[in-house]
């Protein structure tokens, strides 16, 4: 009997989830409602691209500064929560009521009361008027409301509760109690100033990711999305279990166009779930697949989810050195995810689909080299060709560039006019040839190229980098159908600039909805980080954490992933990060250091941003995981724990990096370093798989798979072992500081263990990692860090602290004695753990191929 397929009214089921968690659930049939949700978010968006663009600047006309512009931001936000989403399920969504009108308006001025009254408000910080606590009291109730509608009540749970925290400071427990503060001094931090509400993640979300997610709706809007699927089923669907392997590749790139993974598991789900049951996958493993790659799909570079950005503004690094640390893990990831996917249609004996057109393999390898090499003459013409441009047309290279761009656009879509059109439909009954499908959509890779070139060469900042990219695919998005016509001589509706100029407002609009829980989630996830610096409650945190773990590294990273998986089940990823990292990544970071293990910062908020992600299919809350059952037609839960199991190599990898950074490519000393970390990193991940799932070449026996697990820790952590026998550091005496500085390397790291003292008297040692900067004396260069130091009874003690120094930063402080140098020790390089690792490895490949040779015998006879 034939399996199921999603009827008419599931697919509305589908579509009506992703509008109650990311778009608003509303849909009015009166005539001025509905234009007001088609024109306001249409003017958020506008708005957007006049702050993001140097129009401003240019022109001398409506220029704002962050505040002003978050003030404006958080003011539509608000008022489409409001208007948007109904208060309850069984509020009326046809129509808005008059309440909602009344206070999402309400709401919207209360959060533009920075813009309207920026002048005054600047006159008198820190004394509010009667009428400023007033619009600070209201626009936090209307903020909490409108978290609630969009996201739910958790995210609005968790803000009242540290509200409550301070304000009722002297009543709290004694362990986490506080003076308090007033309502003047709490409204004045929260809401008329920029470390509440008005903070870091609201300008994050008001200055990045707004212009990221309409970069993403209008390569949806402009059919990318369709095209990334096809083309992807079409290269990978003719292999064993296909289907499967072209969803986590399809997820993957649709992670370009939706940050959401409800959003990713509906757009290509209706896809790649019917497939994955037609060649044999059952509904829950099929369900679970794509949940486990779309969940995924915040993680691929170069467009992440919003935390990303924030990680750019609480570390302290650029988009472009996030993209770097978080690359190798994110690939690793989804090789891994392709490769389970791969054991299990072994362990099913699933086939592939059947392929249009079988070439011989001489063919393909032609094939595949052509292209590689294609790549590569593009990328060096394109990288030496603009350096020459820019060398030689000085001021006019932006004119130039531009007529290069737009002749290429011509060409590519000149060329994709000589294949079909992709079919749109939800449903692909024969696999497409990958050439043709390839063909017909390579224009829309040129607003990608443009977004890295802005980002990683001319290093522009995220907005402005994305505001370019977005102003190429808007160009593409209005000219692409006419221009078809043109290039296939037809015409009809299909083909007319009023079709293209529908398709970019339809993306402008879709675009702003997808920002607005991101708005509301950013500006309550403010609430928390206020509270933090309001109250001290982060010192309190770090007391707590180390006591309930003994000081012990490993207890506190669990205890931060279940507090992540936790608060994930009901808030968004961008909050979850928000808090958790606000709260749990300062105590990671000091712990580690007073245990001798130094832990970058990158390390711990891409830990935290990890288990965020995860969240979405952890049952029973995962909402990535019903929606992926409303497609299957198999049971939700089974379908979370399934995708849970499938997402274990993600849950494995932060641990992992936090004790071996050079996954995050940090301390990789060049190409051949980068190439053996790449090369242990896959391999590791790829036993780690097949230990999980239980099957490498046949099923595995028990000790096959601890061998297995053996070889993928060994490959991720070698220093585990062999600092066993060499240790890494030799202890030298802090007395010969000076000498030792001196004669370091310039760019060279010191590395001091450090004696203090607590608030409390207590004492605690800690490392510290400080660099060292060019030629000079001792003295110069240890000034140059941002420390002097003084001898006393036989003591070397800290003498001075430059205010913002390197040394200042890593928590460096007056009279803290320096109790020893560490300096590496010269020993063999501990990647030589991979040698018996891999021959352990290939003993478990040796047998279990002995073994499944004999099964084969065994069933042909």
């Amino acid at each position: 009997m034939a399996e199921p397929t999603p009827s008419t009214a599931s697919e509305e089921q589908l579509q009506e989830m992703i509008a109650e968690t990311d778009t608003g659930a509303r849909n009015p049939t009166g005539a001025i409602p509905k234009k007001i949700l088609f024109f306001v978010p249409l003017a958020w968006t506008l708005f957007q691209l006049w702050y993001a663009s140097p129009l401003p600047f240019i022109f001398n006309i409506f220029v704002l500064n962050d505040t002003e512009a978050r003030a404006i931001h958080l003011a539509f936000a608000v008022f489409l929560a409001y208007t948007a989403y109904p208060t309850f399920k069984s509020s009326p969504r046809k129509y808005i009521p008059v309440q909602d009108w009344i206070v999402g308006l309400v709401g919207a001025f209360c959060a533009a009361y920075l813009f309207i009254f920026y002048e005054a408000l600047s006159d008198r910080p820190g004394d509010p008027t009667q009428l400023d606590l007033i619009v600070a009291v209201v626009g936090l109730i209307t903020l909490l409301e409108a978290t609630r509608r969009a996201l739910g009540p958790p995210l609005m749970v968790v803000a009242s509760v540290f509200i409550v925290y301070t304000f009722f400071g002297p009543h709290m427990p004694s362990v986490i109690a506080h003076k308090g503060a007033s309502l003047s001094k709490g409204m004045s931090h929260y809401w008329l100033g920029t470390e509440g509400v008005f903070g870091v993640a609201l300008g994050v979300s008001t200055g990045m990711v707004f212009m990221f997610v309409l970069f993403g709706a209008l390569l949806e809007s402009a059919g990318a999305g369709n095209y990334f699927i096809r083309t992807a089923f079409a290269g990978l669907g003719h292999l064993r279990g296909g289907p499967a392997k072209a969803a986590v590749v399809s997820s993957g790139l649709t992670g370009l166009v939706s940050g959401s993974s409800i959003a990713n598991v509906v757009t290509t789900g209706t896809f790649t779930i019917p497939l994955m049951k037609k060649v044999g996958f059952k509904p829950e493993k099929a369900g679970a697949v794509e949940v486990a790659c779309s969940t995924n799909g915040q993680l691929m570079p170069p467009v992440m989810g919003a935390a990303a950005f924030l990680m750019v503004e609480y570390v302290g690094i650029t988009y472009v050195e996030v993209i770097k640390h978080a690359f190798l893990p994110a690939i690793i990831s989804y090789i891994a995810l392709v490769y389970i996917v791969h054991l299990e249609a072994c362990k099913l004996g699933l086939e592939g689909m059947q392929k249009p057109v079988t070439r011989a393999f001489s063919r393909k390898l032609l094939s595949f080299v052509m292209t590689i090499l294609f790549i590569i003459i593009v990328g060096g013409v394109t990288y030496y060709g603009l350096g020459w441009i820019k060398t030689v047309a000085g001021d006019a290279t932006l004119y130039v560039v531009s007529i290069l761009l737009l002749a290429a656009y011509l060409l590519l879509l000149a060329y994709a006019c000589k294949v079909p059109e992709l079919d749109t439909s939800h449903e692909i009954t024969e696999l497409p040839e990958l050439g043709p499908t390839a063909q017909s959509g390579y224009y829309f890779l040129l607003p990608i190229v443009v977004l890295m070139w802005c980002l990683v060469v001319e290093r522009l900042s995220p907005a402005l980098s994305a505001f370019w990219a977005t102003v190429l695919l808007i160009f593409i998005v209005l000219t692409q159908r006419p221009l078809k016509g043109v290039f296939r001589k037809m015409k009809g509706d299909d083909f007319t600039f009023k079709h293209g100029l529908d398709d970019l407002i339809e993306g402008m609009v879709a675009g702003a909805r997808n920002m607005i829980g991101i708005g509301v989630a950013t500006s309550a996830a403010g609430i928390v980080v206020g509270t933090v610096t309001l109250t001290g409650i982060g010192l309190v945190m770090t007391e707590f954490v180390e006591f309930i773990s003994g000081g012990n590294l490993m207890l506190i990273l669990l205890f931060t992933a279940i507090i992540s998986l936790i608060l994930g089940m009901g808030l968004p990823t961008t909050a979850n990060y928000i808090v958790v990292s606000t709260l749990m990544a300062p105590v990671i970071v000091n712990l580690g250091a007073q245990s001798g293990l130094i832990v970058p910062l990158i390390a711990v908020h891409l830990f935290v941003f990890y288990f965020g992600i995860l969240a979405d299919d952890t049952p029973p809350v995962g909402l990535a995981a019903f929606a992926a059952a409303g497609i299957s037609g198999g049971d939700p839960i089974r379908t979370g724990i399934q995708g849970f199991t499938y997402d274990i190599r993600t849950a494995v990898l932060p641990f992992m990096f936090i004790f071996n950074t050079q996954l995050l490519i940090i301390g990789v000393a060049n190409w051949v370093h980068l190439i053996i970390v790449i090369a242990a990193a896959v391999i590791a991940m790829l036993a780690f798989g097949a230990g999980t799932q239980g099957y490498f070449l046949t099923k595995s026996r028990i000790w096959e798979t601890v061998a297995l697990l053996l070889v993928a820790f060994t490959l991720f952590r070698p220093g585990f072992w062999w600092d066993r026998f060499f240790p890494p550091l030799t202890q030298k005496p802090a007395t010969n500081l000076v000498q030792m500085v001196e004669e370091m390397e310039p760019g060279a790291q010191l590395r001091m263990m450090l004696k203090g003292e607590k608030m409390d008297g207590s004492e605690f040692t800690k490392t510290v990692m400080l660099p060292v900067g060019d030629e000079g004396t001792g003295a110069e260069r240890l000034a140059a860090i941002g420390i002097e130091t003084r001898d006393e009874e036989g003591k070397t003690l800290i003498d001075n602290v430059v205010f913002s120094s390197a040394a200042e930063k890593a928590g460096i402080d007056f009279d803290q004695e320096i109790l020893n140098i560490q300096v590496p020790t010269k020993r063999l390089p501990k990647q030589l753990m991979f040698i018996p690792a891999l021959l352990l490895y290939a003993l478990v490949w040796y047998v279990q191929r002995g073994r499944r040779n004999k099964l084969e015998a065994a069933g042909a006879a």
